[in-house]
């Protein structure tokens, strides 16, 4: 398991108590606006914004609060003017890290993530200094309890899935971010539930953490950088032992 799902599954067994689904409700809610100003709040001629509803839906947002954040973003109701900008940089055992961020006073969100890199031993780069080693995939993933592998891998492939990863406790299907939507909707034709449905920036290669002290540094750095309330994604491409995983809990 690495990159994106080692991170994403860690994030699942921390657990989503009060306070982190209310900060995961605003990064969603951030999302949903800025895609419905940019693109209009019809999710039919609006991918963007169809993908962040999607997203909020599998957190279990309230229609309601998906509702007033695409009103912020078409105008009809008053609301924050936000910045899309992408940080990139190393951390612990030279791990290549993209911060995804939405942000209405860019100065306080670079110098706090410049920080939090500096802290953990790692280094904020210039732009595009990692963002090559990623590419952009639809990610669903899919809990296993009560799901046919088969069944499933044929129903996503049909609809346009790229790829199903055996990830544990999951299954993450990996789609081109075209086809992510059409892979979602099929998904909830057939009734599948899915935990999450998100576009990330999958690694193409992973760097092994195989030490203790730089494993914990690492996802401290993550694990701030995620907690930040500008901050919307974050991406690296490590990969951690199970083994050592388990003795850092």
């Amino acid at each position: 398991m690495s990159g994106h799902s080692k991170w994403s599954t860690i994030k699942r067994k921390k657990g989503a108590n009060d306070a982190k689904r209310g900060k995961i409700f605003t990064k969603l809610i951030k999302e949903i606006t800025i895609a419905a100003k940019m693109g209009g709040g019809d999710p039919d001629g609006n991918p963007r914004l169809r993908s962040a509803i999607t997203a909020a839906k599998s957190e279990n947002m309230p229609k309601d609060n998906i509702d007033r954040a695409i009103k912020k973003g078409t105008g009809d109701l008053d609301g924050a003017i936000y910045e899309e900008i992408l940080y990139e940089g190393y951390g612990p055992g030279g791990v290549a890290v993209l911060v995804e961020t939405m942000t209405d006073n860019k100065n306080r969100t670079v110098a706090d993530i410049r920080h939090y890199f500096a802290k953990s031993g790692g280094n904020l780069g210039e732009s595009g200094c990692v963002n090559w080693m990623f590419d952009k995939k639809g990610s669903i993933t899919v809990e296993k309890e009560g799901v046919d592998e088969e069944e499933l891998m044929d129903l996503a492939l049909e609809a346009g899935a790229e790829d199903v990863v055996d990830d544990e406790e999951s299954f993450q299907l990996l789609t081109e971010p075209e086809a992510f939507n059409d892979v979602v909707d099929q998904l909830e034709k057939a009734e599948v539930k899915f935990s999450e449905a998100t576009i990330a920036m999958i690694p193409q290669n992973t760097i092994e953490v195989s030490e203790e002290k730089t494993a914990r540094s690492l996802l401290r750095l993550l694990d701030n950088l995620e907690d930040h309330d500008d901050v919307q994604k974050v991406h690296a491409n490590f990969d951690i032992d199970d083994a050592l995983m388990d003795s850092l809990d």
